[in-house]
């Protein structure tokens, strides 16, 4: 083979020499080529942008709240109350340290508060020449919930109702007692209240609001199954009921298909929505019930929650609750002619008014839940048993 045939590009190449970046000066039309610029240009230079210069900033000069003396904190001792403001005249200087030294004696838990407790007395210095100090805020808001106070103390999640709940429950569970014999559309008054308020405090109760769909799809099946009883009577009490239940499942899966929300807040919500209509709807049990056992349920959980209330220690709190509960059955069974057989029924609705009780003080609710769920629960939740009791013993 000659040396143009092993080399078709070298110097002896027929189509012409090349340059020093290897494009040749002639093309053959009969070599297929779709590109023949250059490698690179070397006449191209890079338009370079301007750098802007830094910008210079004031000298920092730190203020009062950068130098506020903060005294150094135990991770492992848990969170801290929120310290007090200071009551001071106006000029006068800030007294950090002061004020953390006062929030430590006045809030329960820190050392410092004493054995007993209870805050220094309105005007008390907390030391000599130190000078009074008003109640804890947060970021200048004095009115901030017990929940929020609980949580950044580190308490307890549990917070009961209090005594004012207690109050409206057994205003209800009186009402209820009173109207039982009477009439079952009297009836109807306090029981449509109490409906609304177990509809409304489970959806808050769990954390959902506002949910006027699923409150009010609730409340629709407490008031159809109050109908359907009145229509019925009481012994097709079970089946009314359970049917009622069913259909209004039905109708909240239907609701929660049609919902645009994620898979996950869709399930959140069929299940408080079928919980919510599923205690509104056993509340409507009372129409089934014997007016008889129906005032001694009243009267009993009326005394439960409010001993309940009462300042006083766990596990004395719930003796002295259930003991109530037993002694309003009693009372409550010789007026209406049950006669002892009325502390056992007394006693059944006063440990589902605990349990309801307890459900409402769950997870640091809000005073919405407690003036609804916390009124609502301990008269719900009786209705099973109190149904059961009274077709036994009466």
């Amino acid at each position: 083979m000659s040396s143009d045939q092993q080399y078709p590009y070298g110097p002896q190449d027929p189509y012409g020499p090349q340059d020093p970046y290897g494009q040749r000066n002639h093309q053959d039309p009969n070599v297929t080529q779709t590109w023949e610029g250059q490698t690179w240009d070397t006449q191209y230079q890079p338009t370079v942008e301007p750098v802007a210069e830094p910008v210079q900033h004031a000298p920092y000069h730190p203020g009062a709240a950068d130098t506020t003396y903060l005294p150094p904190q135990d991770p492992s001792a848990g969170p801290y109350a929120l310290p007090p403001e200071v009551s001071v005249a106006p000029g006068a200087p800030a007294a950090p340290a002061a004020a953390y030294a006062a929030s430590a004696a006045y809030e329960p838990g820190i050392a410092g508060h004493g054995a007993a407790g209870a805050p220094p007395a309105a005007g008390e210095p907390h030391a000599a020449g130190a000078p009074a100090y008003s109640a804890p805020t947060t970021l200048g808001n004095a009115r901030i919930t017990d929940a929020q106070r609980a949580r950044a103390e580190g308490r307890s999640p549990i917070i009961p109702p209090g005594m004012q709940p207690a109050g409206l429950t057994a205003v209800i569970g009186l009402l209820l007692a009173a109207t039982a014999g009477a009439s079952p559309y009297l009836l109807l008054i306090p029981l449509i209240a109490l409906q609304g308020l177990t509809a409304a405090g489970w959806f808050r109760l769990n954390g959902m609001w506002p949910a006027r769909q699923g409150i009010a799809l609730a409340f629709a099946g407490g008031l159809a199954a109050d109908a359907a009883l009145l229509a019925t009577g009481s012994g097709h009490a079970p089946a009314v009921i359970i049917g009622t239940l069913g259909v209004w499942v039905l109708l909240t899966v239907v609701l929660q298909l049609r919902s645009h929300a994620s898979a996950d807040e869709r399930m959140y919500g069929l299940m408080a929505t079928v919980a919510s209509a599923a205690l509104t709807i056993v509340a409507a049990g009372y129409l089934a019930v014997a007016p008889e056992a129906v005032a001694v349920a009243g009267a009993s959980v009326a005394a439960a929650v409010l001993a309940r209330a009462l300042p006083l220690p766990g596990a004395a709190s719930v003796v002295v609750a259930l003991l109530a509960a037993a002694g309003a059955g009693i009372a409550a069974g010789g007026a209406t002619g049950v006669g002892s057989q009325g502390a056992l029924l007394g006693l059944g609705a006063g440990v589902c008014a605990l349990v309801g009780l307890r459900v409402a003080s769950y997870d640091y609710p809000s005073r919405f839940v407690h003036m609804t769920a916390g009124v609502a629960l301990p008269l719900t939740v009786a209705v099973p048993a109190v149904y059961l009791l009274g077709r036994a013993l009466i």
